[in-house]
C-alpha cells in the first residue's frame, strides 16, 4: 500500500467518524484483490473529498457495487481538484479531467483489471482553463468522436478520443448571459442523431434566470444551436418521453430558491421540447406543483418504461426556516419521489423509496439497474441508493462526492 499524502492524513481524521457509522459490523474496507477475473462487471466511481478548502479526487475500481463496508479509497488513482471520468460503457476506457486544467487523460483497463494512464490531449488551445461540474458534459458518439460542452467559453468542442486530438470548437452563439454562470444538464437527451443539452443560468446563490435553453447538437455535421423559451428558468432536467418529444422541467435548486425567496424568482415549471423541429412546444406550459397537490418540485429524472421522476420537498419533514440558503434545502434529505407518467401526466408518489437529498445524479449499472447519489453528512459522504428496485437499498457508501461513474466492462 502506498504511504499517505499529508492530505490523506488530514481527510481520513477529519472524517473518521463517518467512516465508523458506515462499517458494517465493525469490518474494515477491503482494498480490491491484484487481479479480477474478466468475467467479472468492472466499475470505476470517482469521489471528490474535500478538506482545508482544497480537494482530491480518487478514481477507484469496482467489480461489484453491493458492499457492506465503505469503499476504500487506499489504492485509489490520485487527481488532483474535482476530477471527472467519462467515457463510453463497457468500452475498457475511462476519461479523466479536472478542475485543476484543461488536460483530458485516457485510462485503459490491463488483463489485471487496473487501470493503466495512456495519453492526454490539452484543450488549453480553445480557451479552456478548467474542467468541472458534470462527468455528461462528455458526450461519446463514438470511440471516435466526443462532444466536450464548456460554458465558461461558451462552446463545444469536437475532439478524437481513439487518437487523443481535438478536431474544432463550435461556438455557441447567445449561451452567455451578462452576470449569469452557464451550467448544463446532468443527463443530456440523445434523439437520432441528435444531442440535446438543456441548459440553465444562475446569477447567484439565491436567484435564476427566468430562461430555459436548449443546445442542439447534430452529430452528423457538428451544427450547434441553441434554442430558448422565457416561461421558466433553470430548465437543466430533460427527458425524452414515448410519443418523441423532450420534457424539461425545472431543477430541484431553482424550486428551492423559489420555496425561499419568491418574488420574481421563475415558477418552476414542466416544458416541452420537439426534436423533430428543434423548437419549444409554445402552447404547452405546467407548473411543476401542480403535479404535487401544490407541494415544492423540482428535477425530472429517468424512469422506467416511459415514465420520469420527479422530486418533491417533504415540509413534514424538514422545516423551510426564513433566510434558509436554497443550496441547503435543495440538499436537504426530504425530497421524496413521484413517478410521472407521459401519457397521462399524472404524477403519484413513490411509497417504497426514502426520502433524499434533492440533487440526485442516477448511474447505470449491469443488468439494467439503476443507482442514485445521495449526498449526506454534511456534503462529506455518497451513498448510492438502488433506484431501480423502488426500495432505496443503500447499495455502497464512500467518502467524498461522487459525480462520476462508469461499467467499465
Amino acid at each position: 500500500m502506498k504511504p499517505a499524502s499529508p492530505f490523506r492524513i488530514a481527510r481520513l481524521t477529519a472524517t473518521a467518524l463517518a467512516l465508523s457509522l458506515l462499517a458494517a459490523c465493525g469490518d474494515d474496507p477491503v482494498d480490491p484483490p491484484d487481479e479480477i477475473p474478466e468475467t467479472k462487471p468492472l466499475y470505476a466511481v470517482v469521489a471528490q473529498v474535500s478538506a482545508d478548502n482544497e480537494s482530491q479526487s480518487y478514481i477507484v475500481v469496482t467489480d461489484t457495487v453491493d458492499l457492506t463496508a465503505p469503499l476504500s479509497l487506499e489504492n485509489a488513482i490520485e487527481i488532483p481538484g474535482r476530477a471527472l471520468g467519462s467515457g463510453i460503457a463497457k468500452s475498457g476506457s475511462l476519461y479523466v479531467s479536472s478542475s485543476e486544467g484543461a488536460n483530458v487523460t485516457r485510462y485503459d483497463l490491463n488483463s489485471n483489471g487496473k487501470l493503466e494512464q495512456k495519453t492526454t490531449v490539452s484543450f488549453a488551445g480553445k480557451g479552456v482553463a478548467t474542467i468541472g461540474e458534470y462527468q455528461n458534459q462528455f458526450q461519446f458518439i463514438s470511440s471516435t468522436k466526443a462532444y466536450y460542452f464548456d460554458g465558461r467559453t461558451s462552446q463545444v468542442i469536437v475532439w478524437n478520443p481513439s487518437d487523443m486530438t481535438l478536431t474544432k470548437a463550435v461556438p455557441v452563439e447567445a449561451l452567455s448571459i451578462e452576470g449569469a454562470t452557464t451550467t448544463f444538464a446532468t443527463h443530456p437527451v440523445r434523439s437520432g442523431d441528435l444531442v440535446l443539452m438543456p441548459v440553465g443560468w444562475r446569477t447567484g446563490p439565491t436567484s435564476v434566470v427566468k430562461q430555459a435553453g436548449v443546445i442542439v447538437v447534430d452529430t452528423k455535421t457538428d451544427a450547434v444551436k441553441l434554442v430558448t423559451d422565457t416561461h421558466c428558468g433553470y430548465v437543466r432536467d430533460g427527458i425524452l418521453a414515448p410519443d418523441g418529444k423532450v420534457y424539461l422541467a425545472t431543477e430541484a435548486f431553482a424550486t428551492a430558491v423559489y420555496r425561499v425567496v419568491g418574488g420574481e424568482t421563475p415558477v418552476p415549471c414542466l416544458l416541452k421540447f420537439d426534436p423533430a423541429t428543434q423548437s419549444f412546444d409554445s402552447t404547452f406550459y405546467r407548473e411543476l406543483s401542480s403535479f404535487t397537490g401544490g407541494a415544492a418540485t423540482g428535477s425530472l429524472l429517468p424512469g422506467p418504461s416511459g415514465t420520469a421522476y420527479l422530486r418533491v420537498l417533504d415540509e413534514s419533514v424538514y422545516t423551510v426556516a426564513p433566510g434558509t440558503a436554497p443550496r441547503v434545502v435543495a440538499s436537504a434529505q426530504a425530497w421524496t419521489w413521484w413517478q410521472l407518467r407521459f401519457d397521462t401526466l399524472v404524477a403519484t408518489k413513490v411509497a417504497g423509496l426514502p426520502a433524499s437529498t434533492g440533487s440526485s445524479f442516477i448511474f447505470n449499472v449491469a443488468d439494467n439497474r439503476a443507482l442514485f447519489t445521495e449526498f449526506t453528512n454534511s456534503s462529506s459522504q455518497t451513498n448510492l441508493r438502488d433506484l431501480s428496485s423502488q426500495n432505496g437499498t443503500v447499495a455502497m457508501s464512500t467518502q467524498g462526492l461522487v459525480f462520476s461513474f462508469l461499467q467499465l466492462r
